[in-house]
């Protein structure tokens, strides 16, 4: 399991793929594109032979055939199901994003282009590179995922539900005016932690760490801090204010 902290500041759990099921999905893949690679290489050397091609029409098959399946295969598969090739669907796994999000062409794109060249094909020794930076990866990310800012998981197992800050009652009003748009994710960030640690802190801390988050929490959204409130119930209006915002 590893800890992901969303756009809203919301954290996740998530168990992480590791090397034998990540493994099993790319053998299955593999299948599939050597499938797919016969199948497009015997239909266009029909095609040019019934078309009396010379050999250099031949060499320019081989090398559209080659990138349609290294490359066009992993980015279509992964942009048109979110991250889920058919080998990742048969095990279970699932691309996504360092904060958690679904991806998209971008991410498929620089995963599929790193993973023909660095991890697996041109440079990679037959997936040894890819191997041995997982396995330094806490996250189990070969180089594709560092680059493109992804990390492949575990979709079969039940997530737990992240635990999402409320608004008090009697700030409702003052938080529905409040434009968190302007607020950044480490503040956020930081603002989470400190909900979720509250209980384990001392009066003086609570008050003293809080009253500085809600000073640069308030200061972020551009209003003032209402008085007469303790600091985390200021804080947790402005965080369920912009989760709210941020789920629409």
């Amino acid at each position: 399991m590893a800890e992901f902290t969303t756009g809203e500041a919301v954290a996740l759990e998530l168990p992480i793929a590791r090397i034998p099921s990540r493994a099993g999905a790319f053998l299955l893949d593999l299948l599939m594109q050597l499938t797919l690679a016969f199948c497009l290489f015997y239909a266009g050397l029909l095609g040019l032979a019934f078309a009396g091609a010379d050999s250099a029409w031949f060499a320019v098959l081989g090398v559209v055939t080659m990138v349609t399946v290294l490359v066009g295969y992993p980015v279509c598969s992964e942009t048109l199901t979110r991250g889920r090739s058919l080998g990742k669907m048969a095990f279970g796994l699932r691309v996504v994003r360092a904060d958690a999000g679904p991806t998209d062409f971008r991410h498929a794109l620089t995963r599929g282009l790193t993973g023909a060249i660095v991890d697996f094909w041109m440079l990679g020794a037959f997936g040894s590179v890819a191997v041995v930076t997982a396995l330094c990866s806490r996250e189990g990310r070969r180089v594709g995922d560092v680059l493109a800012g992804t990390v492949v998981v575990h979709t079969r197992q039940t997530l737990p539900r992240p635990a999402l800050a409320a608004t008090p009652p009697w700030l409702a009003g003052w938080a529905a005016q409040v434009d968190p748009s302007g607020m950044s994710d480490e503040l956020s960030g930081a603002a989470r932690q400190y909900l979720t640690r509250l209980r384990t802190l001392t009066p003086a801390a609570q008050h003293q760490l809080g009253a500085r988050l809600a000073e640069a929490m308030c200061a972020a959204v551009r209003c003032q801090v209402p008085a007469g409130y303790p600091p985390y119930h200021v804080i947790g209006a402005i965080l369920a204010r912009r989760q709210q915002l941020s789920l629409r």
